[in-house]
């Protein structure tokens, strides 16, 4: 047996345990992954269970062409008002951020009991609007006062 056994078991060891390193290090970080890949998902269903809002009224002025939607926050979750979304008629609205208000005041967070009104310009009056969350929450009303 001379040195060509010897270091050829040394280095058929050296490239095992350099190999179980790698494959170490991928197991981990693939776990870790999927880990939080989990936690962030079980976060977002918490999220979405614990959002409730309902339009409290709908109102449409026909000399203005406005439909004005006030929504209340009745569930747990603090809602954004930047990441709430308005349909109206099935058509996505925007623009209509920079005018919200929360209970009457110019803030872009909507707290738990809170109440939200959006004013968007429509040509006629609206048959259906709804309101959804940032977790996909939603609201829907058909029924618009005229006024």
């Amino acid at each position: 047996m001379g040195f060509s056994v010897s270091g050829a078991a040394a280095i058929i060891f050296a490239t095992m345990f350099v190999t179980f390193g790698m494959w170490f290090t991928a197991s981990a970080n693939s776990f870790e992954a999927i880990s939080e890949a989990e936690t962030d998902k079980g976060d977002r269903v918490l999220d979405a269970q614990n959002t409730a809002i309902s339009i409290a009224n709908v109102t449409y002025d026909n000399a203005s062409s406005e439909v004005t939607v006030s929504v209340n926050n009745t569930g747990a979750t603090q809602l954004s008002v930047e990441t709430t979304d308005l349909l109206v008629d099935g058509q996505y609205r925007s623009g209509w951020e920079d005018s919200a208000t929360v209970a009457g005041t110019d803030t872009r967070l909507w707290l738990t009991g809170e109440q939200l009104t959006m004013t968007v310009t429509n040509a006629s009056q609206p048959d259906r609007v709804k309101v959804v969350t940032e977790s996909g929450v939603s609201a829907t009303s058909t029924e618009v006062t005229a006024v």
